[in-house]
């Protein structure tokens, strides 16, 4: 049993929305294939996996140096303790062999991304969908039938109304969802406010709607939005800055009582414990939410869930950002607090596939085997391309 091939593309995610900091434009996303040579119905197993959204293609890296690492392995080296499937953690250590630690954030995509497909790949060869997978080695079995989910949405485009942001929400609660996560930080504090208002006037409470800044504010501007927003009681404050600023981390932990959330620019769970340690975040109601594929994969999240919880927080806590069937069977798998969904955002990447209905705010896990890209019609064809 053996990888026989690494394959990756460049693809546009061909949107024009915007968040506080940058519109999508011109934003690329790698779409990544690992083939195999476990052959059912004729043809070879291939795992899949694309890098998330918000960060571009990273390619040169999995061509010039993962893949060719990985490739070049004794086939039995990355093959688990029976030796009827590949071991991800075994491929990882192949994929990072001789780079040097630290400046984690050059290769925690390339990387996580490839980690994502193999574990497509070994999901597949066992003949189970990913989250039991995952929920049979590292949750003691326990599956979430429905997970709860909420719509990344109310992004900024030129022209935007009120009565827009109005009838978004009107079509993101006809689909099934109950909660919503708005951009926040690309107009003054006050114009912001009434595109709150506009759309809590569809989703109702505070609690179901939490607002994303994409790190644009300063300290000041954060510790002004946070005093602006807490009359909302919204669900969460989201990225108001970098995760690395830890001062005003713990001035809004301080200053603001409701939950703060942060984590999809983290590369890795270092990265995290360090965060915890020292920027004041509450384990009773702050959310986490690392990308799986942009902190080198599932493989790392595992370590994830432990730093998490070193410091007090539980599965539950745990939010993990990306909108896609890969960080749905994660929160199905290992018991996390929710999973986000782009339905209509990022063209072919948008949404689930069609196994999963989404009803009163939960969405129902996929049961094809691996993490069922196949089910996703526009995004199976690009996928497919890469080993025709």
């Amino acid at each position: 049993m053996r990888i026989t091939r690494i394959v990756e593309r460049s693809v546009p995610l061909r949107t024009g929305l915007s968040n506080a900091r940058s519109d999508f434009s011109q934003m690329t996303t790698t779409v990544v294939a690992v083939v195999s040579d476990v052959i059912r119905e004729g043809k070879p197993l291939v795992g899949y996996a694309f890098n998330s959204f918000g960060r571009y293609a990273c390619g040169e890296q999995i061509r010039d140096r993962i893949a060719p690492r990985i490739l070049a392995a004794k086939p039995d080296s990355l093959l688990d303790a029976t030796g009827s499937n590949f071991d991800p953690l075994a491929v990882m250590a192949c994929g990072q062999h001789r780079e040097r630690r630290g400046g984690y954030a050059e290769r925690c995509i390339p990387m996580g991304t490839v980690d994502v497909a193999v574990w497509d790949l070994v999901a597949k060869i066992a003949e189970q969908p990913l989250h039991r997978l995952l929920a049979d080695r590292y949750n003691g079995g326990a599956v979430q039938a429905r997970v709860s989910t909420y719509v990344g949405g109310g992004w900024y485009f030129p022209g935007q109304t009120a009565d827009d942001l109005k009838a978004e929400m009107e079509r993101h609660r006809s689909a099934g969802y109950r909660m919503v996560k708005m951009k926040v930080g690309g107009l003054s504090v006050a114009e912001d406010c009434k595109r709150i208002e506009a759309i809590l006037s569809v989703m109702g409470d505070g609690a179901n709607l939490a607002v994303d800044a994409s790190c644009s504010f300063d300290h000041e501007a954060a510790l002004e939005y946070a005093k602006a927003i807490a009359p909302y009681r919204l669900r969460w404050y989201e990225e108001p800055c970098d995760s690395l600023e830890y001062r005003t981390w713990s001035a809004l932990a301080q200053a603001y009582g409701g939950p703060l959330a942060t984590g999809e620019n983290m590369a890795c769970a270092l990265e995290l414990d360090h965060f915890l340690t020292y920027a004041g975040f509450r384990a009773d109601r702050d959310i986490i939410q690392i990308d799986p594929p942009l902190a080198f994969g599932i493989t790392e999240y595992l370590k994830v869930l432990d730093v998490a919880q070193k410091h007090g927080f539980s599965r539950r806590s745990m939010y993990p950002h990306g909108g896609n069937l890969m960080c749905l069977h994660l929160a199905g798998g290992l018991g996390l607090g929710a999973c986000e969904s782009y339905p209509d955002t990022f063209g072919i990447f948008s949404g689930f596939n069609d196994e999963v209905a989404i009803a009163d705010g939960h969405a129902r896990l996929p049961e094809s085997p691996g993490i069922g890209f196949e089910r996703q019609p526009g995004l199976y064809a690009v996928m497919r391309e890469l080993v025709a």
